[in-house]
């Protein structure tokens, strides 16, 4: 049984998604932790209906990155967490942060890495001109929205498209292929071979 801490900023759309699918498909795994660096983000509330733990470590309270890492880490290692999942969590972390939980820390970035990377995905991607957009799970490193790609969705973009309709379309596909790819790791398929992300059978 894997235990599963989720870092969320704001409504946790993709932590919504992750847990219902994890109830719904019994994956042997437990929802350890919904953990928030803001005290008013909307996910923590559906968390506590659904009975899971929660806890704000706020960002805010703290003068430098490291501190906030630092506390931010002691809290999550208080579950024992097999697998943290970035989910919206607008946070920058720390090198150290993130070499603690080497190989056992995934994010999912709405754009089809390594293109796009960074904040306003969306514009970037009408302003580039593409014609396909989409969204990345990928197992965290130090260097931003970079590692290990477990899974990609690719959608169409349209002459009409807007940030917002293209946001929109891209979110439904994190919705499927971030659940998918902590299934596969909670279950023990997938394999990191020479910095790529291979899928058991």
């Amino acid at each position: 049984m894997k235990k599963i801490v989720l870092l969320i900023s704001g409504r946790g759309s993709n932590m919504q998604a992750i847990v219902e699918s994890a109830i719904a498909e019994q994956w042997p795994a437990q929802i350890a932790a919904v953990i928030s660096n803001r005290t008013d983000a909307g996910g923590l509330d559906y968390a506590v209906s659904r009975g899971i733990p929660t806890a704000v470590v706020v960002s805010k309270e703290f003068t430098t990155r490291e501190e906030f890492d630092a506390a931010l880490l002691a809290k999550i290692d208080e579950f024992e967490p097999d697998l943290v999942l970035l989910a919206g969590f607008m946070r920058i972390l720390t090198a150290d942060f993130v070499k603690h939980y080497e190989g056992r820390m995934l994010n999912i970035h709405p754009s089809l890495l390594p293109s796009f990377v960074g904040l306003a995905t969306h514009q970037q991607a009408l302003d580039a001109g593409v014609k396909i957009h989409g969204a990345t799970v990928h197992f965290v490193t130090p260097e931003l929205d970079h590692g290990p790609i477990v899974a990609q969705a690719a959608v169409q973009v349209l002459p009409d498209d807007s940030e917002q309709s293209l946001a929109a379309r891209v979110l439904a596909q994190e919705h499927i292929i971030y659940p998918w790819s902590v299934r596969q790791f909670v279950e023990g398929k997938i394999q990191l071979v020479d910095n790529r992300v291979r899928i058991a059978e």
